[in-house]
């Protein structure tokens, strides 16, 4: 004979999970995620903002406050989010993370860095009392939107996909360590020998540089009147050349003179004289 209760577990265990059900849907977390994809969300409408890691201890013991204060969030306007520092590292240099949790408040694309006590009264009368009114903004040079955190973010994602790299090379690929930092000083080399021959090239064409032409040397004709003296000094050497020719030549004309003097003088006196003496 069949016991009459044995159909009773089956539906005791199908009202628990409709009774379930509901309870769950009721404790999914208020907290939205925010990554490199869609972080400008952050700038329209208000924002409390959590960076944390999930194997810091002190990001754990606020779990429990910041998914409490997030369950306010739609009576007090304001959106709660948190992020992931060790999966979004650009998120993490873009906003100068130094510390694990840090919270920002964001209003109107100004962002204030919380720094007060971390309870959920606290987090619910900062945002309903307004009290984000007495911290200074972060300036706009240094504001996640800026050219300088953009950059600072770049680089946190260089460094992550290094590091990717890193580990890909040793436990992938069986690469040593010595190896997988020769392969990373050869691409630092090559890279910056690439880059340096681009910007040689990109100056060359901005700027080209001027080749000195030899200048030709100044005709009498078209020289200033700075010249004018060394023309006078080039006049008088000329002139004093000239003189000194003319002597030259005075000099030899006297010798040949003195020269056929002297010849006439020693000729030898012939017969036909010899005999008109005697």
């Amino acid at each position: 004979m069949t016991p009459c209760g044995s159909p009773v577990v089956p539906v005791a265990v199908l009202l628990l999970l409709l009774w379930g059900a509901p309870w769950t849907h009721a404790r999914r977390s208020d907290v939205r995620v925010i990554t490199d994809e869609n972080w400008k969300e952050l700038l329209e409408g208000e924002w409390m903002i959590e960076f944390y890691a999930p194997w810091c201890p002190a990001c754990q013991n606020l779990q429990p406050e910041w998914e409490s204060f997030a369950e306010w969030g739609e009576d007090l306007e304001v959106n709660v989010a948190k992020v992931d520092v060790t999966e979004q590292p650009g998120l993490s240099g873009r906003f100068i993370i130094t510390a694990l949790p840090t919270i920002y408040h964001c209003k109107g694309g100004e962002f204030r860095r919380y720094q007060g006590p971390r309870t959920k009264k606290d987090f619910i009368n900062f945002i309903s009392e307004k009290e984000w009114k007495s911290i200074e903004p972060v300036s706009s040079w240094f504001g996640p939107g800026s050219v300088l955190m953009s950059s600072m973010s770049a680089l946190f994602q260089l460094s992550m996909w290094i590091r990717t790299c890193h580990n890909y090379f040793i436990e992938d690929l069986g690469l040593p360590v010595w190896g997988s930092y020769t392969v990373f000083a050869l691409a630092t080399l090559l890279s910056g020998l690439l880059l340096g021959l681009c910007m040689i090239f990109v100056a060359d064409c901005l700027f080209p540089s001027k080749r000195r032409r030899p200048q030709p040397y100044p005709s009498k004709k078209l020289l200033p009147e700075s010249s004018q003296p060394l023309q006078k000094v080039e006049e008088e050497q000329e002139a004093d050349e000239e003189d000194v020719s003319e002597e030259e030549a005075g000099s030899k004309e006297g010798t040949k003179k003195d020269f056929a003097q002297n010849a006439i003088r020693q000729r030898p006196v012939g017969p036909s004289l010899a005999t008109d003496r005697s």
